[in-house]
């Protein structure tokens, strides 16, 4: 039996009594927490001493949503993250082409720019790609859409007779039906994914790195949410050979992966070999910096009363809710304009019965006070996406005016009305960095230094709560994660110092020292 005793540190429980001195682990589980002199009482001999030498020591974090697949598919595409200009992403490709010299017909992938950060205000359009002899996309930051070269759209079978999809947009030149390489939503999504895949090796060696990043920031529990059938080959294969390094969590799409759980029924809503089917997932709508949020009310600058648009009908969805309440599973719904929110909420409360699976509402942006009440009532998730306040608060006061935009991830607002919430980052819109995810929920401060609704902060422990005890609690695995508490896991992230007793506008200076998994050491910063 392996047995270590951590102790000569600030202990942070997440439970009462807050504060611990030392905690007693054995294989993995926590077996007693309290006084530095009970646990050393009944050290042994071969027990591990863990001097935290007066670091931070509180439950691991978890990931309540995000594509960790995506991430790893990310470390093998061009970097536009960060990009000013049009010149800078051809840069960038120029200078990919140059180093890796890809063959005839062969595609070049970039990812991670944002037109909103562009001094041309737009994005990219297939003319500027088209300098390249090879297939080119380059996808937005958010994931929602993206561009292609000429080439591309051949090679994906787009012409001006395509129609657009249900829940897209395909790009037009001005005049014509002639497709000009821009791709939105499910059109996006739909076509991108006929391009081909690295060979699998190849993914799952991006993946282990995928994984570290996770680990680096002290999260032992990620989601991969919206997995397909490449995805989950992917997953499937690396838990097949033991390669996962911390629990992974899958939400196959509806309505065109159920079969996924079906097929994989020793996966569902339990772990082996670390990796789960957690339940579904469905999307509702787009983005709201990208414009294509469902809204109730038109965008703040929309003369023609443009609101953005569904993905589905009231009945697809309501036939989702009704095919994840008949299989006994979970759905998790992305939503951030209010009326997806308000088709979620209805869709669910048309077809709910009395088994609570715990539907978590995804990013949440702009679901309002009345729909929050009924969230409640009804015991769904809110899981949002705060750091929305600082990365895109400025774009969203021009996209919705200021009501609308200071009121975004409404975390206060729900906890007034009983809903449980989260904070993911959607990886890799963003990387997974949990410490300033609980800085944009305490501050909520822009890019440009806007207070995005100061009557939405919360505190230091009530963010803390979003990426602990209430994620654990999104994922059926409160009695397990989330706390340290005799029984759970000894999942644990060390930090540097105490986010309840530094200065607010400091927690996102805060730095993991270590991320300990089953009682394990898995990353230890330098």
């Amino acid at each position: 039996m392996d047995t270590a005793i951590y102790y000569n540190g600030t202990i942070l429980t997440m439970e009462e009594p807050l504060y611990a001195e030392a905690v007693l682990v054995e294989d993995g589980v926590i077996r007693q927490v309290g006084s530095r002199e009970a646990l050393f009482a009944q050290k042994r001999a071969d027990t591990r001493l863990v001097d935290l030498q007066g670091a931070v020591l509180l439950p691991a974090f978890i990931d309540p949503h995000s594509h960790i697949t995506a991430l790893a598919q990310t470390l093998g595409l061009v970097n536009l993250s960060g990009c000013k200009n049009f010149g800078e992403i051809t840069e960038r490709l120029d200078a990919f082409i140059a180093r890796t010299k890809p063959d005839k017909g062969q595609w070049v992938s970039a990812f991670g720019y944002d037109h909103n950060d562009l001094e041309e205000k737009r994005h990219p359009d297939g003319a500027l790609l088209d300098r390249y002899p090879f297939p080119v996309v380059v996808t937005h930051a958010s994931g929602h859409m993206g561009v292609v070269n000429r080439m591309g759209l051949q090679a994906l079978g787009i012409t001006a007779s395509t129609p657009n999809p249900e829940g897209g947009v395909i790009g037009r030149c001005a005049d014509t039906q002639e497709p000009n390489g821009y791709l939105e939503e499910t059109a996006f999504t739909g076509f991108t994914a006929r391009i081909p895949q690295p060979p699998l090796e190849q993914q799952m060696r991006q993946m282990e790195q995928a994984q570290d990043i996770y680990l680096q920031n002290g999260i032992t529990t990620a989601q991969d949410g919206f997995t397909k059938e490449a995805e989950w080959t992917l997953l499937h294969c690396l838990a097949g050979q033991k390669r996962l390094k911390l629990d992974v969590v899958a939400y196959p799409n509806l309505p065109d992966n159920r079969k996924i759980a079906l097929e994989h029924p020793q996966y569902c809503k339990q772990y082996h070999n670390r990796l789960k089917i957690g339940g579904y997932k469905v999307f509702l709508d787009g983005s709201p910096q990208g414009r294509t949020a469902w809204m109730s009310q038109p965008y703040a600058d929309a003369s023609d009363g443009y609101r953005g648009y569904a993905v589905h009908t009231d009945e697809e969805v309501r036939s989702y809710m009704r095919q994840a309440l008949q299989d006994h599973m979970q759905i998790l719904a992305h939503c951030n304009g209010d009326a997806a929110a308000q088709q979620m909420i209805d869709a669910y409360a048309a077809e709910k019965t009395g088994e609570d699976i715990r539907p978590v509402m995804i990013h949440a942006q702009l679901v309002r006070p009345d729909q929050l009440a009924r969230m409640g009532e009804l015991g769904m998730i809110a899981s949002f996406f705060v750091a929305h306040t600082y990365y895109w608060g400025d774009v969203h006061l021009k996209n919705f005016g200021e009501a609308r935009a200071t009121a975004i991830s409404p975390v206060r607002a729900a906890i007034g009305n009983g809903v449980v919430y989260t904070f993911h980052q959607d990886t890799p819109v963003i990387l997974p960095n949990m410490l300033e995810t609980l800085w944009c929920a305490v501050n909520r401060i822009s890019k440009g230094g806007y207070v995005m609704g100061e009557a939405q902060r919360v505190s230091p422990l009530e963010a803390l709560k979003g990426v602990t005890l209430y994620a654990a609690y999104q994922y059926f695995e409160e009695n397990e994660k989330g706390s340290i508490r005799p029984g759970k896991r000894a999942d644990f992230v060390l930090l540097d110092r105490d986010p309840l007793q530094v200065d607010p506008m400091e927690l996102r200076d805060l730095r993991v020292l270590a991320t300990i998994r089953g009682g394990i050491v898995v990353y230890e910063g330098k």
